[in-house]
């Protein structure tokens, strides 16, 4: 979309000021493109709030008279004048504590699930391939599934051969090995019935899915096992780090705004903006 039409999204007559200064609609169209959003207004709005925000923290950054040096980072790419006068302000200005080892353990000891490896399962199945579509079909791979469970509640040593002879699986040609599996890979109701088995054992009736009708066996499970504290305590610092730095920095630019004139767009959620 244009420039022109994006400054047509707001209201005639509405600018965006910050204490009297104007933020040019050109330069909010510009912009735009940062801020992916469900409507073309929920971007420029988006946009909108950005540019203010900075213009908040430059206005303060001139009245503190703060500047910075601009740095080049390890890709060389050179900050601007403005960009590093942003980074200046909030360095000095913006406080935030330090996530202590105590802290760090608290957090991991809250969120265990967090930090603990997924488990995995090695399976096999049969699959009796069915479109929900086509009624008949449907009902006749059902009935083949069912059949061919009934043989393997007797005798389950025959679940390879069945599998070869049947499954519309390509693992077929494995005796209907899958192999090792996590969370996520499978359907949802193959997962259901698969975590609920225990090793050795085949799900009690046909599973179905999008893909038709299996018979589900449960070979072996290898639980999860929660990472050490040790080996995940520098991503927790990092992370509560980032969120303690983002909860100051929102608390500061909302202080700036209660005591500055904006006109134009609304800053009261300034923590869900970012800073360019």
């Amino acid at each position: 979309m244009t420039c022109t039409a994006h400054q047509a999204m707001l209201p005639k007559g509405q600018g965006v000021k910050v204490n009297g200064i104007a933020i040019p609609r050109d330069l909010i169209a510009r912009e735009v493109q940062h801020y992916p959003s469900r409507t073309p207004l929920e971007a420029w709005k988006a946009a909108a709030q950005a540019l203010a925000v900075r213009e908040l923290l430059l206005q303060e950054a001139r009245r503190l008279d703060v500047s910075g040096a601009p740095t080049t980072d390890e890709d060389g790419r050179r900050e601007t004048a403005e960009e590093a006068t942003l980074r200046e302000l909030i360095a000095r200005e913006v406080r935030t504590p330090y996530a202590d080892a105590a802290t760090c353990r608290r957090f991991y000891e809250q969120n265990l699930q967090r930090f603990r490896a997924t488990n995995i399962y090695e399976a096999a199945h049969i699959l009796f391939a069915a479109d929900k579509a086509d009624a008949a079909g449907y009902a006749q791979a059902r009935a083949a599934a069912e059949a061919t469970l009934a043989i393997l509640r007797k005798d389950q040593s025959q679940f390879s051969t069945l599998a070869a002879a049947h499954s519309a699986c390509s693992s077929a040609s494995q005796g209907g090995n899958l192999g090792q599996i996590t969370a996520g890979q499978t359907t949802p109701e193959f997962e259901q019935a698969l975590f609920a088995l225990e090793p050795g054992t085949i799900a009690s009736e046909p599973v179905a899915t999008r893909y038709g009708f299996h018979i589900v066996r449960l070979d072996r499970k290898h639980e999860g096992r929660s990472l050490p504290f040790e080996l995940v305590a520098d991503r927790i610092a990092s992370y509560l780090q980032e969120a303690v730095q983002r909860r100051a920095l929102a608390q500061y630019i909302a202080r700036l705004a209660g005591a500055a004139h904006v006109e134009g767009v609304e800053l009261a959620s300034a923590e869900s903006m970012r800073v360019n």
